[in-house]
């Protein structure tokens, strides 16, 4: 009987992989990852309640649970340069560096140390056991584009139990069998910060630094608190106001402090055909340059029809059929083969 750890975080995606798992006929081990150390009001920890969940859940299924702390490796791998990415006036993706750096390293270590022949997520995505990542069959969840940056090897001992499931099904089945997180909501937001507002949460860290925002021709329109909670094609949270259509973040001059705005969602500036690409990871294998594929700049989008148009000293330049709207540095951009995901790298740079 083959051994899979489960990495089990409270919900009900990996309360029924769990059951899955167990009804598959492996010896099932859940392991609960704490990696942000932060108290409630009554001076709870916040992570203790996903905890509880998940032992009700591993008492109903019969199967051992064990909590890690992985806050110092999380502190020093995430979320430093998660901070250091922000100030520098990039918009980073923690949940993909959080995938690459804890789940699928130091959590899967931990579950080789606990005897696993194969390491389980909730994720929403597929793998073909040698390596190969695709997309989850309910495109309503599919999570590739958070894991492109994961490994073949790691990916090779990984199972993606509801992965072929819709989440109706997932929901289904947890209530069918009366799991204790069946009605339990998903969890939003960046995945140390949750629900709470973006600005106060990080001033903490980075605190304050007000500045102006300004029209392209150097016009003020009015005040902010710091570029670096500011990120492109954004439209709320800026205070400006007046006649006209909405304003729109299209630009950030780092030096100046200075966040550049423009009105309208369809304005110029947001849009670009040619994006730069670093910090690469091809899944499986590296494409034949010059290679035609598919795109995502951001989580949800429809795959974009584009070409990678050469790869020199790891930058990949790739152009777009159509206009591509607020492409963001920091962020990732995912390449797609139909259902397969090739892998992916960060944007640096656009271009027209």
């Amino acid at each position: 009987m083959k051994t899979v750890v489960i990495g089990m975080s409270g919900g009900v995606d990996s309360s029924v992989s769990a059951f899955l798992l167990k009804e598959q006929g492996f010896r099932v081990i859940a392991l609960f990852m704490k990696n942000w150390e932060e108290t409630d009001e009554k001076g709870q920890c916040r992570a203790s309640y996903e905890f509880e969940d998940v032992i009700k859940v591993c008492n109903q299924l019969e199967i051992p649970y064990y909590s890690v702390n992985f806050v110092e490796e999380y502190q020093n791998s995430v979320f430093s340069q998660f901070l250091s990415d922000l100030k520098a006036g990039l918009t980073p993706n923690p949940d993909i560096l959080c995938n690459r750096e804890i789940k699928f390293k130091v959590f899967l270590q931990k579950a080789k140390e606990l005897g696993a022949d194969i390491l389980a997520t909730g994720h929403y995505c597929r793998t073909d056991g040698e390596g190969r990542l695709f997309k989850g069959l309910d495109p309503e969840k599919d999570q590739s584009y958070f894991l492109h940056a994961v490994t073949a090897d790691a990916l090779r001992m990984t199972l993606f139990p509801v992965g072929h499931l819709c989440k109706k099904e997932v929901r289904d089945i947890a209530r069918k069998y009366n799991l204790a997180t069946s009605e339990k909501k998903d969890s939003t937001g960046i995945c140390f910060i949750g629900k709470r507002d973006f600005k106060p949460f990080l001033s903490q860290y980075i605190g304050l630094n007000s500045g102006h925002f300004e029209t392209l021709n150097g016009q003020v329109v009015g005040q902010h608190e710091g570029a670096a909670f500011y990120t492109i094609g954004q439209r709320k949270g800026m205070g400006l106001g007046g006649e006209g259509d909405a304003w729109y973040v299209v630009g950030k001059d780092m030096e100046r402090n200075v966040v550049l705005v423009e009105r309208g969602a369809d304005h110029p500036a947001l849009f670009c055909l040619e994006i730069w690409a670093d910090t690469l990871n091809w899944v499986k294998e590296i494409p034949s340059i010059p290679f035609r594929c598919s795109a995502k700049i951001r989580y949800r989008q429809a795959d974009q029809p584009c070409e990678i148009v050469s790869m020199e000293n790891g930058v990949v330049h790739v152009r777009f059929q159509e206009m591509q709207r607020a492409a963001t540095c920091g962020q990732s951009i995912v390449f797609y083969q139909g259902d397969l995901c090739l892998g992916g790298g960060v944007i640096r740079k656009t271009g027209k």
